[in-house]
Formats: structure tokens, sequence, C-alpha cells
């Protein structure tokens, strides 16, 4: 693959990331993961979606402020930079094609057991954020998805849509930010791998990306309903589980 084929691809799957995320609050994990680890390779591939979300989190939360619940994040964030910590470990020290099997198997059995019941048993305690955020801040750490965590907390809270994809943008942010800080630190993610672009132009085509998603996103949402938008949501958590399976097997079958 050429270095210009390679900046298109990633290019396109942020793109696409980033317009989902503004219409239903998630979509640049679940889509920019499973393609830049193909691309990059797991470990590089999920820090550098890491990265992007830190981005997209920034930008799209500019637009959706007023609807944002401080209270929730306030209890979320904390949680998920525990979690970050055992999963950073886990990236440097297993092998990462089993990783991302595990996690996206764990991923589609949850939704699956969220989208099957008629009606989950209402959570919304200050135990259901902190467990959200625990296992929200190890997924994003080890895969870049942490959407299905936050869709079944969302479902089990009965977290009104809206203010549920407006405060997801800083819980986005902040994930992205610890999984990098924490993955830098304990030396997880080996940073001398030949993708064959330079890291100037990739963080610039990133960010300029990201910012055309969330102008085309924007327009988007306004046209969209809170009902469709959930089950964008959900639909984008599972090919997120699946998309995590498949990165694992072919990283193991490579």
């Amino acid at each position: 693959m050429t270095t210009l084929t390679l900046v298109l691809a990633i290019v396109a799957a942020v793109l696409l990331g980033t317009v989902l995320q503004r219409v239903s609050g998630t979509g640049v994990g679940l889509v920019v993961s499973p393609v830049l680890s193909i691309l990059l390779g797991p470990a590089l591939g999920v820090l550098i979606t890491n990265m992007t979300t830190v981005v997209s989190g920034a930008l799209i939360m500019a637009a959706v402020w007023s609807r944002i619940s401080w209270r929730r994040f306030a209890v979320i964030l904390p949680a998920a930079v525990v979690g970050a910590v055992p999963a950073a470990w886990m990236v440097g020290a297993v092998d990462a094609g089993w990783l991302s099997i595990l996690v996206g198997v764990i991923v589609v059995c949850a939704l699956l057991v969220a989208v099957s019941l008629p009606r989950l048993p209402e959570w919304s305690s200050t135990s259901s954020r902190l467990t959200a955020g625990l296992l929200g801040g190890f997924f994003n750490t080890a895969c870049g998805v942490a959407a299905p965590v936050m869709v079944i907390h969302a479902k089990l809270s009965r977290w009104e849509q809206g203010s549920f994809s407006a405060t997801l943008q800083p819980i986005f942010l902040s994930m992205g930010l610890t999984s990098v800080v924490v993955k830098l630190m304990m030396g997880s993610v080996p940073l001398d791998d030949a993708v064959g672009v330079a890291p100037a132009l990739l963080a610039s085509a990133t960010v300029v990306t990201v910012l055309a998603g969330v102008l085309i996103g924007g327009r988007a949402a306004q046209a969209v309903t809170p009902t469709t938008a959930r089950r964008v949501a959900v639909t984008l958590a599972g090919l997120g589980g699946v998309g995590a399976i498949l990165r694992g097997v072919l990283d193991l079958a490579g």
C-alpha cells in the first residue's frame, strides 16, 4: 500500500467515524479503531485512535456544551482513569490478537444481552456510573472502543439521548487522553514502528478531517430523532465488537 493510499484510508475512516459520533454520540472509536489497527498494527492503531478521540471529543463538545451532564462526568472519569492502568499493562504484556478477540467477544455478548431483553432493570446509582467508567476506561485503553459499555450504561440508567450523546464527548476526550498518557508512561506501545507516514502529516490530516466530520455531522444531526440516534449508537457498538474480533483474528493469522 502506498503512502497516499494509506493516508486516504485513514482519512476516510476518521471522517465517517466523526460524522457518526456527531450524530449519535459514538462512532470514532468504533469505526477508526478496527481500520487503523489493520493499517498500522493493533498497538499503534489503537493509540492513534485514542488521540483522534481527544480531538473529536474537544471539537464536538464545544457544539453540545449546554447538554453535557457534568455531574455524571465527574463520577465516570475517575473510575475510567483507574480502569486504564491494568489495560495499559495488558496491551504491553498480552498478544494483541488474543486481547482484541477477548474484548470483542465481551462487547458483543454484553450488547446481545442489552438488546435482547425487552427492558433492562433500572440501575442509575453512583455504583452504575463507577462501573461504567471502570470498564469503559479499560476497554478504551485496550482496544479503543468504550462505546458499548457506555451504551449499555445509558440503557440501564435511562439516560436521555441528548444528554448522553453530549456527555460522551468529554468522557471520550478524557478517556482518550488518559489512555495515551498511561500507555506512553508504561511503554506499552512501541513508537518506532515504520508505518510509512510522517507523524506530522498523519496528525495534521486527522485534525482537518475531524473538523470536517464535525461540520458535516452537525447538519446531519438536525434531521435525526433521538430514537434513531440510539439505534445508530447500539448498531455501531455491535459493529465495534465484531470489528475487534476480526482484527484479532487477522492479527493472529498474520
